[in-house]
């Protein structure tokens, strides 16, 4: 059924129709072993409808269904300006025929090797999973929008073990050949191997240097929330009233990339039909935009960054009739030095690869907490001398940014459980808190 026979039948203003059809095989390895093979798919049909700028959806198993199970009741949006238009949208390329034709043998295969890798580094236990997701989606509205697009993603997450330590990989790609699913074992394993015989560390102020793994969490569940149209209406942004004025230090620009080249978040267009684009978020220190859908663009009287996004597990889009605004691949802009050269000029710090636990405690002021798991190395005067205890790390969103002092040249794609695609790179920030659990 088509947007404009909806608008038809039901008698309201507007239409959209939003299908998709979602392939997502996984392979599950616990014990050294491939423990499980599953494949689900989500193949539906989200619609909204718009009438006296009443807004409404509803998620059906086929466009067969009746649709007289839309609710068109409900608050009126004064602010409401209408769904998108037609507009020209410009190509991306995010599928790749080799990974949508990979054999369910070849697949496997992957998971063998993977193991194989691992066997190497004598471990107690190696654990993890690997998805290949493979989507369509079309999308039409009674304003002329008709659009359509194709997608492969392939990730593996990883957790080794070695005398209760551990260690986390993580590798993807948008295309087979550039996926090094090898490097996430080799990463995994060395942490948990160099994370051996640790120390407990003082409680105390340090320059930490947080790994991409690392700050990809800190992204995720931290910052990204404060450059949220929805959360920065409702005042609980601790950036709030703040744009255009310094909220970081000089050296940290972040953006929003929807066409970042093989980002796990990069795509033509947002799930409301716009052109995907790059959304400056901090620019050389300074407070520069938040992040909108059509809705709360047309609450703030603002145009719509392409945003509108309908999230899916665990990564690509969903058939859900309601639209959030959300990032598409969080950025970091690469910086000036490397990560030994970062090390050396730090006197007292620690060098973090993994967070876990990581929570707003007070997000309306951006308080945050979490917990340095492994990959916890204590520096003195510019040299790594041992690996430490888990720590409690407490700081403020606002003065950790201010209090970066160095970014690395090199970036890295992580995408952490239920979180936004990230390309983070190693940053320091000084004078953060850890305490020794």
């Amino acid at each position: 059924m088509e947007a404009d026979e909806i608008v038809s039948i039901l008698h309201v203003d507007e239409a959209e129709v939003y299908k998709i059809e979602k392939e997502i095989l996984t392979v599950r390895i616990a014990d050294k072993h491939v423990i499980e093979t599953k494949g689900i798919r989500d193949d539906g049909v989200a619609i909204r409808i718009v009438k006296d700028k009443r807004i409404n959806g509803i998620k059906i198993s086929s466009d067969k269904t009746s649709l007289r199970d839309i609710d068109i009741k409900g608050e009126r949006h004064e602010e409401w300006k209408g769904l998108p238009a037609t507009s020209n949208v410009k190509p991306f390329n995010g599928y790749d025929k080799a990974l949508d034709d990979l054999s369910i043998e070849d697949y496997l295969e992957i998971s063998k090797s993977m193991l194989n890798h691992a066997n190497k580094f004598k471990l107690d236990n190696f654990s993890g999973s690997i998805h290949l997701i493979k989507e369509r989606v079309e999308l039409t509205n009674s304003n002329g929008v008709n659009l359509n697009d194709k997608a492969t993603y392939i990730l593996t997450n990883i957790n080794a073990d070695k005398d209760n330590v551990s260690g986390v990989g993580f590798s993807s790609s948008r295309t087979l050949n550039r996926f090094d699913y090898l490097d996430a074992v080799e990463y995994a394993s060395q942490m948990a191997i160099r994370s051996l015989n640790a120390k407990r560390c003082d409680e105390d102020y340090y320059s930490i240097i947080f790994e991409p793994y690392a700050l990809a969490e800190l992204l995720s569940f931290v910052f990204a929330y404060n450059f949220n149209s929805k959360m920065y209406r409702e005042k609980r942004s601790c950036l709030y009233n703040r744009l255009d004025e310094q909220i970081a230090s000089e050296i940290l620009t972040v953006y929003d990339d929807g066409r970042i080249e093989d980002g796990l978040g990069s795509k033509a267009f947002d799930d409301e039909g716009l052109e995907t684009k790059r959304t400056p978020l901090i620019e050389d220190g300074i407070f520069k935009n938040i992040i909108y859908d059509t809705f709360y663009a047309c609450k703030d009287s603002r145009e719509s960054t392409a945003n509108g996004l309908r999230v899916g597990y665990p990564v690509g889009r969903a058939s859900e009739p309601s639209i959030t605004p959300s990032m598409h691949n969080i950025v970091i802009k690469e910086g000036e030095y490397s990560k030994e050269e970062m090390i050396k000029d730090t006197r007292k710090g620690l060098l973090v690869g993994r967070l876990w636990y990581t929570y707003p405690v007070n997000p309306e002021q951006g308080d945050f907490s979490c917990t340095a798991r492994s990959g916890i190395f204590l520096i003195e005067n510019g040299e790594i001398k041992h690996p430490c205890k888990m720590v409690r790390i407490i700081d403020n969103l606002k003065r950790f940014m201010l209090n970066i002092s160095a970014i690395s040249k090199e970036r890295k794609q992580v995408l952490q459980w239920h979180a936004i695609p990230c390309v983070a790179s190693y940053i320091k920030v000084d004078k953060i808190r850890a305490i020794p659990i």
